[in-house]
């Protein structure tokens, strides 16, 4: 393992209830490089009240989780939303991807993958353009969306570990 990385997990006593009668937001935990600095979150933000966390490294790109809940885009999922309920990787990406790019993803999905950690799934893609890596997974009745991104050149040179940080996503 590289050295200098470390695990972030968000705190449990972190407020952040995203309105009224919404249950506490679960932990979530992610590996990030040693420099990389969290960024205070405004909701004027693109995501606006949404976003739960930014994380930024001038050299090698940023971060960002949007915490949505599950009843925007779907009823009667129930209080324990799995993201394949919510529908195949396709279907997610297409309604959760302008969240976080700011515009429509139709063909800037260079790839999608679904990985399996302790029982849950979690939907992985990569859009260009702009160069970013999206790992959705819903838990409670929220969907979190966990996005990594660079300019051109970070993207060029830390790829890797843009990728790492990206996989590494889990709700806990």
């Amino acid at each position: 393992m590289k050295t200098g990385w470390r695990t972030y997990r968000r705190p449990d006593e972190k407020s952040g209830g995203h309105g009224v009668g919404w249950s506490p937001i679960i932990p979530y935990a992610f590996s990030v490089p040693q420099d990389w600095n969290e960024v205070p979150v405004s909701i004027a933000d693109l995501g606006g009240t949404e976003i739960d966390l930014r994380f930024a490294s001038p050299k090698e790109g940023r971060l960002s989780v949007i915490v949505a809940p599950v009843l925007r885009f779907a009823d009667n999922l129930g209080d324990d939303v799995k993201i394949e309920n919510i529908g195949p990787p396709a279907k997610v990406i297409n309604a959760f991807g302008p969240e976080v790019i700011g515009e429509n993803v139709e063909g800037k999905v260079l790839s999608s993958n679904v990985a399996e950690h302790e029982g849950r799934l979690y939907y992985q893609f990569e859009l260009e353009p702009p160069h970013v890596l999206i790992t959705a997974t819903a838990a409670g009745n929220r969907l979190y969306l966990f996005s990594v991104t660079g300019n051109g050149l970070q993207w060029k040179r830390y790829y890797k570990d843009l990728k790492r940080i990206a996989t590494s996503f889990r709700v806990v």
